[in-house]
């Protein structure tokens, strides 16, 4: 009744947006550590582990001549970076808050800030953190060759963006179905340790095979990722413009039905979760 309001510009309103995403993208790095730092640490402890862990299965199973001729260890990056980056974007955005929670009470929030910051967050940390990574492996083992590093961050960025994708449509559907979705997202995040191609050339496989994962655009960014980052391997059984327009397409679709349920929305559904 006594609010004040004040007319913005289109500038003004932009800014006052950005700032939003800003803010929440912090909170978002700083939610599962109170220090910013240890959690990027944490992250980056998880890299290091994942990379051993696939390291020594490579080795115990004998499959180090399934590998690309080069270096071994950038055939094991260029995998699990980009597997991280997507999984760890799709969990995120189904993990944002939703238009039911409290947050959503405060007048400037929205679902789009909420969802933007998550998405930014999971991409800060994974860069960061494949940086330090790289960096300490250039330093520590030897000089690490990158063919076309631009190319390369590119198929980054496009796991990233494919795993917005996909987690637009879990979060529109986890309303609904807040349980189903949880076990499916689950089941999605672990069937991509196989399906992602990140164990394999897709250049070595037959056709029968290849129809198993030339579906999933995680597939495609990691296999031209593999073809920026080796001077010696020209990706045939991928492209860039596949995981490009699922992804464009998924992202509209999951927007659509965000919308459509955030019109819907329930304080009832706290409750289910």
């Amino acid at each position: 009744m006594f609010e004040r309001r004040q007319t913005q510009s289109r500038l003004t309103g932009a800014v006052s947006i950005l700032e939003l995403i800003y803010h929440n993208t912090v909170r978002s790095v700083r939610r599962t550590h109170a220090n910013a730092v240890m959690a990027i640490l944490m992250n980056i402890l998880q890299t290091v582990v994942f990379v051993m862990a696939f390291y020594l299965l490579f080795h115990v199973l004998g499959m180090r001549g399934n590998a690309i001729r080069g270096d071994f260890l950038l055939y094991i990056f260029t995998g699990i970076f980009l597997y991280m980056v997507h999984t760890r974007t799709v969990t995120a955005i189904l993990q944002s808050e939703g238009p039911a929670s409290a947050m959503m009470k405060h007048a400037p929030m929205t679902t789009a800030i909420s969802i933007s910051a998550a998405a930014l967050s999971t991409l800060y940390v994974q860069v960061l953190s494949m940086t330090v990574v790289l960096y300490f492996y250039h330093v520590i083992w030897g000089p690490i060759t990158i063919h076309d590093w631009s190319g390369a961050f590119g198929m980054v960025l496009l796991a990233w963006f494919s795993g917005v994708g996909v987690g637009m449509i879990f979060l529109a559907l986890k309303p609904w179905f807040p349980s189903a979705i949880g076990i499916v997202a689950m089941i999605y995040t672990r069937a991509n340790m196989i399906a992602s191609g990140k164990m394999f050339v897709a250049n070595q496989l037959p056709g029968t095979m290849l129809a198993f994962f030339d579906w999933n655009p995680l597939f495609h960014a990691i296999d031209q990722a593999r073809g920026f980052a080796f001077v010696n391997y020209f990706p045939h059984n991928s492209s860039v413009e596949y995981p490009l327009y699922v992804s464009i397409a998924l992202l509209m679709i999951g927007m659509m039905g965000e919308f459509y349920t955030r019109k819907h929305a329930s304080l009832s559904w706290n409750a289910r979760r």
